[in-house]
């Protein structure tokens, strides 16, 4: 007997018609093809299944012998776990076709990968010949573009191939730009250097991340939330804020002998995180009115402002203190750890009492 063995061994027939596998017999084969047809039309390994169905059609015509037909999927991931399942459901065709007669294979498959499942096949029956399916017209120009832009919608393509290519296209251009006086540079710089921002951008899929952002944001817009507010006026609390630690680093410079590591980051610290603690509290206010309009308001949310005052209390006692500041002394450090760890303490025991008293805030809707 000779068996026609069409081999699917990233599971595509399963995974997107839902049908069971293997698939025995010609009617039963021909009838996945349709359904897989319907699903994806696109799928190489579509192709596959119509190819072994010609090829019985062809066979059974011509040879004398018994011709049987039969598709066997593998699993999605992992070649070694593809393997083993396709050997696993091809001792499961053999059992059914015990009919006493040495079993022959054809396998059809649409291409090298595919026919690394050749050695467990071969463990179990003999080969007698391994057919590729090639599409003819993706040979032809005409389907160029068509492939690139597969290429360039296709998932794991995008992060294997296309991330590195733009990297090698933004060499040349990030070496023209570290001569940034001159701006010396040619039209070849500029098109490699757009090329590579270009599949980059493909690559990490940001395309579909900003569309997502900004459909969040009108979202946000059109529903009222106070959010969209808040976190631009935090954002903007957050610049000054780091214009500020910045001015203070400069001036505690300008005062005495050069800084250590430490007293750099106090002094940043120092003049920027009241700034910060601003932009964190204005944030999880706006959080926290969002949260209670929506109806999932908890009491445990209002916390969150409580603890930004006391982290930034505790960091700007600890920055000043390093810094020698008047005012600094140890007793003003003990002082602020003592009070700043009270207030955490404070409210987390005063929403938990309240939570518990008066429960999740639902929304009578």
């Amino acid at each position: 007997m000779l068996l026609v063995l069409c081999i699917d061994l990233d599971d595509d027939v399963g995974r997107k018609t839902g049908i069971e596998t293997p698939v025995v017999g010609r009617d039963a084969v021909e009838d996945a093809a349709v359904e897989f047809a319907t699903a994806d039309p696109e799928d190489s390994d579509l192709n596959v299944l119509f190819e072994g169905l010609h090829i019985y059609d062809d066979l059974s015509a011509e040879e004398d012998e018994s011709i049987e037909i039969a598709a066997v999927t593998g699993l999605e991931g992992s070649d070694v776990a593809a393997n083993r399942a396709v050997g696993e459901e091809l001792d499961e065709v053999l059992a059914r076709l015990s009919t006493g007669e040495d079993v022959r294979v054809l396998l059809v498959t649409d291409g090298a990968q595919d026919e690394s499942v050749v050695p467990v096949i071969r463990s179990r029956v003999e080969i007698d010949g391994v057919r590729r399916v090639v599409v003819r017209q993706a040979q032809d120009l005409e389907s160029m573009y068509y492939t690139i832009k597969q290429v360039l919608d296709d998932p794991e393509t995008r992060g294997t191939i296309l991330v590195p290519l733009g990297i090698v296209l933004l060499i040349y251009p990030l070496a023209v730009l570290a001569d940034l006086l001159g701006m010396q540079g040619d039209v070849f710089g500029l098109v490699s250097g757009l090329l590579g921002l270009y599949l980059l951008s493909r690559g990490f899929g940001l395309g579909e991340r900003l569309d997502g952002v900004v459909d969040r944001l009108l979202s946000g817009l059109y529903a009222g939330r106070v959010t969209l507010v808040t976190y631009l006026v935090a954002g903007v609390l957050l610049l000054i804020g780091s214009a500020s630690g910045y001015q203070t680093l400069q001036t505690v410079q300008a005062d005495g002998d050069p800084l250590g590591v430490i007293e750099v980051v106090a002094a940043v610290i120092a003049g920027a995180i009241q700034w910060f603690a601003a932009a964190g509290v204005t944030s999880s206010l706006g959080r926290v009115t969002d949260e209670y309009l929506s109806g999932t308001f908890e009491w445990r949310y209002l916390n969150a402002p409580f603890y930004i005052v006391s982290i930034a209390a505790i960091l700007h006692a600890v920055s000043v203190y390093f810094l020698e500041y008047d005012y600094a002394t140890l007793s003003y450090l003990a002082l602020i750890l003592t009070g700043g760890t009270l207030l955490g303490l404070t409210s987390t025991l005063a929403f938990a009492v309240a939570e518990s008293r008066f429960g999740k805030r639902t929304d009578p809707t």
